[in-house]
């Protein structure tokens, strides 16, 4: 693990912006049982954890992507991500609607991006993969090139992998679950019992259901 992901994990926890309650499971929108929670938005709320996030990522992108023209952030939790980043690299910038407007000029992308540009697509959280192929997709019918997907968190889950393969786009990201749940053992945060049940659960989310001790 790198010093980095550690840094960020113990952040993210220690203001509540990933918790982990393996004894009592969240339920999602999408009504899976869950031991994670992630509120990715708080950290705009703490200028430490922000600057942090802004270098860090900035610093990801450049190495990973050495060609980037131009930043894209995924509505509607990586656009404040995506602007600062934008900002810290000086870069043009643009954000990706979930739907088209339903009025006006019905943008599906909210800004200008120069025909051909080379963008690299921000995500806060990382999930299914869908988000970010919608953004994919919409980038790449502008007339632009998709270098890549910079994440600020990875669940890593497996349809995501799949979907990016199948789309041909490389993916990055400063902190991984995997390592995650590694650094809240380490800092006590969760008890060496739910390392297993926190693993078990991100190989199969959907159908995951939390054991009768719960």
């Amino acid at each position: 693990m790198e010093k980095t992901d550690k840094m960020l994990a113990e952040k993210l926890l220690h203001i509540s912006a990933i918790m982990l309650q393996p004894e009592s499971p969240f339920i999602w929108a999408s009504g899976w049982n869950s031991p994670i929670y992630t509120d990715i938005r708080k950290i705009l709320s703490y200028p430490d954890v922000r600057n942090f996030i802004k270098v860090e990522l900035s610093r990801t992108i450049l190495n990973a992507y050495p060609d980037v023209d131009a930043i894209a952030g995924v509505a509607t939790g990586a656009i404040a991500i995506g602007a600062i980043v934008a900002d810290c690299l000086g870069l043009p910038y643009v954000y990706i609607r979930k739907t088209p407007k339903d009025h006006g000029l019905e943008n599906l992308i909210e800004g200008n991006l120069r025909p051909g540009s080379k963008v690299v697509v921000i995500e806060d959280i990382i999930s299914t993969g869908g988000s970010s192929c919608n953004a994919i997709e919409a980038i790449r019918n502008s007339g632009c090139e998709v270098e890549g997907i910079a994440g600020l968190f990875n669940f890593e889950f497996p349809s995501a992998i799949k979907r990016f393969r199948e789309v041909n786009v490389k993916m990055v990201s400063l902190l991984t679950y995997s390592a995650m749940v590694e650094v809240a053992s380490e800092i006590h945060y969760i008890e060496p019992s739910d390392i297993e049940t926190l693993r078990e659960w991100r190989k199969d989310p959907g159908s995951w259901t939390p054991s009768k001790r719960f």
